[in-house]
């Protein structure tokens, strides 16, 4: 049965829904770059430095400790970032689920209400007819 706040229950469900897989989409990216920068971490601490040799070695191995650092950098800002974006993502899903569970209320209360009119009308129509039926067996009575 359909009711005045059917459709409305079925796109903010798919509201909630969109919601739903954006949070997990963004869920699915913070434990990535987490994933990620915790490899950065152990490349950086992988990288060894020379401690005798030659200077463009040295060099080297400071350029590369230098990148790494940038790149674990880099990272640490990504994930704040992924991480804002799930906390604002975790406040629109709340705000979806709120807006899906007042009109499917609505919806619920309409159809509580109709199906007591329902009751209400079956109710009236079995007592004209047993009222009908009284009559008709009173009225043979008073022919016999």
């Amino acid at each position: 049965m359909k009711t005045k706040y059917s459709p409305l229950v079925q796109v903010k469900k798919n509201i909630m829904q969109k919601s739903e897989r954006v949070l997990q989409s963004t869920n699915a990216k913070l434990y990535r770059l987490q994933d990620e920068l915790k490899s950065s971490i152990v490349a950086l601490d992988s990288i060894v430095t020379p401690s005798s040799g030659k200077i463009s070695e040295f060099l080297s191995s400071k350029t590369l400790l230098e990148s790494q650092r940038l790149l674990i950098q880099q990272k640490e800002a990504l994930l704040f970032s992924v991480q804002e974006e799930m906390k604002e993502a975790k406040a629109q899903l709340k705000v979806d689920m709120i807006e899906y569970e007042k009109f499917n209320y609505l919806d619920l209360q309409e159809r509580k209400e109709f199906e007591e009119r329902k009751k209400r009308e079956e109710a009236k129509e079995l007592d004209e007819v047993a009222l009908l039926i009284y009559s008709k067996t009173a009225q043979n009575k008073e022919k016999i």
